[in-house]
């Protein structure tokens, strides 16, 4: 069984490719720079370097793959739809061209309203391409990762955290490294056809309040977390040098999931996974701040 995936050096590519190692399978990689794989990784993966917005390119490197984890890559333009889209072009005509049996997406909570949730729109676009095909997919909707807290190093050294959500509104929080275990599970299973979607929300759902305790006791320095308008998220995204067009992308991911928005799967043990956030922060975040 070929299987290939992307983004085999981000927060879960990187683990979906060690557990696919411990698994005794030789993955095939789609990496935009080989070079940022870790030696040790290289020599047990097939890498083929591809820009993920080249639909030619993917699917020449993707034939002969029976299953693919797929995670479109992020964008850092001004128009982050339109990015999202050409990574779906690729997607779709790789699973087509290709025959591709089995494709798992990373896909996101809130995917399921279709318009209205910022740069998570064209994450549903993606899933609604796939599903056009008719193929054998199964859709990740993932919660809000413990990892966003790594871009926020600063503020979580200055202990205050801006937000524009409701500090008490609750949302499921997911380790990488659990969403993962999730995908590779998928892609070793053949017992699975069509569509299908999974919900991965971490032990539980946390409200802001609840985090800022948790990270507070982890990491052993005090942080607050302080509501602002969607104005000043504006203007500090924008200061530190974000595109007007992915600023409100990045904010809508917030403004469209915080009005009564309740996820189409709903917090089962199928969807509950293991990792806690007070464990992630020790391991990983303490380091950092």
């Amino acid at each position: 069984m070929r299987i290939a995936l992307t983004t085999p050096t981000g927060n879960v590519g990187r683990h979906v490719v060690a557990m696919l190692l411990r698994a005794g399978v030789r993955p095939l990689v789609l990496a935009r720079d080989a070079g940022r794989l870790d030696p040790a990784v290289r020599a047990e993966v097939d890498t083929v370097e591809v820009d993920q917005r080249d639909a030619d390119a993917v699917v020449a490197a993707t034939a002969g793959v029976d299953a693919l984890f797929w995670v479109d890559p992020p964008s850092s333009g001004p128009d982050p739809l339109a990015d999202y889209a050409l990574a779906t072009e690729s997607v779709t005509r790789a699973v087509r061209a290709n025959r591709i049996g089995r494709t798992v997406l990373q896909s996101s909570v809130g995917a399921e309203k279709r318009h209205g949730a910022g740069e998570i729109d064209g994450l549903a676009a993606t899933e609604t391409a796939l599903d056009a095909l008719g193929a054998d997919v199964t859709h990740l909707r993932c919660g809000y990762f413990f990892s966003n807290l790594e871009l926020q190093t600063e503020a979580l050294r200055a202990g205050t955290l801006p937000v524009i959500v409701p500090l008490d509104q609750p949302m499921a929080w997911v380790a990488p490294r659990d969403i993962a275990e999730v995908a590779v599970t998928r892609l070793l299973s053949a017992d699975w056809t069509g569509r299908h979607v999974q919900a991965v929300h971490g032990p539980a759902d946390l409200t802001w309040t609840q985090v800022a305790g948790i990270v507070s006791a982890a990491t052993g320095r005090p942080l607050r977390v302080e509501r602002v308008d969607d104005d000043t998220m504006r203007g500090l995204l924008r200061g530190a040098g974000m595109p007007p067009g992915l600023a409100e992308a990045v904010i809508g991911m917030s403004t469209g999931l915080r009005e009564d928005f309740v996820p189409e799967q709903p917090r089962t043990v199928r969807s509950t996974t293991p990792t806690t956030l007070a464990s992630w922060a020790y391991d990983v975040l303490r380091p950092q701040v």
